[in-house]
């Protein structure tokens, strides 16, 4: 799962920032965490959570949805 999908499903960002920092992302080599962080949608902790979910859902162990 993308961390974009991630933040959308937890409702911490909406559609419309999601595509905004994609859109930025298309033209910088920042990651999409490091936009988001830095045009206010997301806090630090919520990226953290949200990068944790993403790796263990990555490698099969993510049980819980």
């Amino acid at each position: 799962m993308l961390l974009g999908q991630i933040l959308l499903r937890k409702q911490w960002i909406s559609p419309n920032q999601l595509e905004r920092t994609v859109y930025q992302q298309q033209k910088s080599p920042r990651k999409l965490g490091e936009i988001m962080l830095q045009e206010g949608f997301i806090a630090e902790d919520q990226l953290e959570q949200a990068l944790k979910e993403q790796y263990w859902r990555r490698n099969g162990y993510w049980v819980i949805d």
